[in-house]
């Protein structure tokens, strides 16, 4: 399922002009994020590649973004992946509430590629592991994006709530 993000309404001009993003349940419990960026790429600050690894404020540069919850809950898990093939992945009880590292994942695959006018990035999630999210069950996801820029950043999701940009608002979980 292939779904367009929009830029934060008080996000500056960015390089980027549009991101879409393809996510799909390979398997129960297994997703997979397909992140594609359009636009000037030189222009976008970029993290170097890295061994991939487990990192935490991955969201202060370019970054992808997965947030997801069980339909009709409250505690929810933050993906983050960078551009450097670094990842994060947390776990809260509710909206911003009792943020801890996410135990039970194993580490995604996370896949980059780009040229002069667009960058994609791939993460592959198995989330069997997770406690709490039924594998098969119904799952609500928000798909958010940040991104680095020279004149800026700009906050780029499927669905913003009013005001600053949040991608933990309830608002964001706008994909089933």
């Amino acid at each position: 399922m292939r779904r367009e993000l929009r830029p934060h309404p008080d996000s500056p001009a960015s390089p980027v002009s549009a991101i879409s993003v393809t996510a799909a349940r390979e398997a129960p419990g297994l997703l997979r994020l397909v992140f594609s960026a359009e636009g000037e790429m030189a222009a976008v600050t970029l993290p170097p590649p890295e061994a991939p690894g487990r990192t935490d404020e991955l969201w202060r540069s370019t970054c992808f973004e997965a947030f997801l919850r069980p339909a009709g809950g409250e505690a929810y898990w933050e993906f983050n992946f960078a551009p450097s093939t670094r990842w994060a992945a947390y776990a809260f009880d509710g909206y911003r509430a009792g943020m801890r590292p996410a135990g039970g994942i194993a580490p995604p695959v996370v896949d980059v590629a780009g040229d002069e006018g667009l960058f994609a990035l791939a993460a592959t999630l198995d989330l069997s592991g997770l406690e709490g999210l039924a594998p098969g069950g119904a799952w609500r996801l928000g798909l958010s994006a940040v991104i680095a820029g020279k004149g800026g950043v700009s906050y780029w999701a499927l669905a913003h709530p009013p005001g600053r940009p949040d991608f933990h608002h309830a608002d964001c979980f706008a994909l089933e």
